[in-house]
């Protein structure tokens, strides 16, 4: 197939692999800037309150970004194989392709890279999304891809996933991701929650909520992780078979969700055997009121509203009954 004006007469427009979602770099642009604002008002913070600061809050921002930014990645699950196969339908011509499996919670994302990326007099370079969200069918995802014909191989992936295939693991994969992405929204309800509760003159209610934070984030893996548990029809491209395993997203949640029952845990084990230490963490001394009052001014009192008791000086040489 050659090139017409710069575009291929079978597909619609030439595909090339997403590296990263614009959600997702929409939603770390949004903590960035939270980050650095919080950066800017550093310096007026005095003392060891300035490292404390910086640490509660960038941590606090970690597991924030975290939380949302997951919904949007689409490496829950994910897989790789090199194979030879046919590139189009009807056709004997082979060519060497890097195919690649990457699941996510709002559908697949299906990669076709060719071994060169020039085979055939064609460009092989696609990323192809299919959804499978409230808003969006996954079926007809499918037969939008059917109708721009796209390659072989990356039809034969998605088939795999829509209703009408025997493998019937497109309700399990949709259910599960649909569960799991209800409860990290929880997870950041209850994230927001902690923050406020960490202001209060109590810490130790914020390290509460950051466990309940942590257990909706584990609740989010094993939801997701259900779908490990029912059988799964191999991806056969000749002799290769596409395995899949869990991907960067889901180790990463883990790790974060481990990070906030670690963090509560410390808050509250503090609270209970070194409220002090607590307190100075969180800078909530008792000698702050001290701190203020020697930043406090000196009152000074005007000459022309005297104090009764005082009364004001006068001039030698005058009296009251002289006026």
């Amino acid at each position: 197939m050659t090139l017409f004006d710069g575009v291929y007469p079978f597909y619609l427009q030439q595909r090339k692999a997403a590296v990263f979602d614009v959600s997702t770099i929409i939603v770390i642009v949004v903590f960035l800037t939270f980050a650095c604002s919080f950066l800017l008002i550093i310096p007026g913070i005095r003392g060891w309150a300035r490292l404390y600061w910086t640490l509660r809050v960038l941590l606090s921002l970690v597991v924030g970004v975290v939380i949302v930014a997951v919904h949007f990645t689409g490496d829950w699950e994910t897989g790789w194989v090199t194979a030879n196969t046919s590139y189009k339908s009807f056709s004997r011509a082979l060519v060497n392709v890097d195919i690649g499996l990457h699941v996510g919670l709002a559908g697949v994302n299906i990669t076709l890279v060719g071994n060169p990326v020039n085979q055939l007099n064609e460009t092989i370079s696609y990323n192809e999304h299919f959804a499978w969200s409230f808003s969006a069918d996954y079926d007809h995802s499918y037969s939008a891809g059917l109708e721009k014909g796209l390659p072989s191989p990356i039809l034969y992936v998605a088939e795999k996933f829509s209703r009408q295939s025997p493998c019937s693991v497109h309700g399990q994969y949709r259910i599960s991701s649909h569960y799991a992405s209800a409860m990290l929204w929880v997870a950041f309800c209850t994230w927001l929650i902690s923050n406020m509760l960490f202001s209060m003159p109590v810490p130790v209610y914020g390290g509460y909520m950051l466990l309940v934070t942590g257990a909706f984030m584990i609740f989010s893996l094993l939801s997701f992780s259900t779908v490990r548990n029912s059988l799964m029809c191999p991806i056969h491209f000749g002799t290769s078979v596409l395995h899949t395993g869990f991907g960067g997203s889901f180790w990463l949640t883990l790790a974060i969700g481990l990070l906030c029952f670690l963090a509560g845990v410390t808050v509250v084990t503090l609270h209970y055997f070194s409220l002090d230490l607590l307190k100075t963490f969180f800078d909530l001394r008792e000698d702050k009121v001290e701190d203020y009052q020697e930043m406090m001014t000196e009152v000074y009192v005007t000459p022309r509203f005297p104090n009764k008791e005082m009364p004001p000086s006068q001039p030698p040489g005058l009296s009251l009954n002289s006026i």
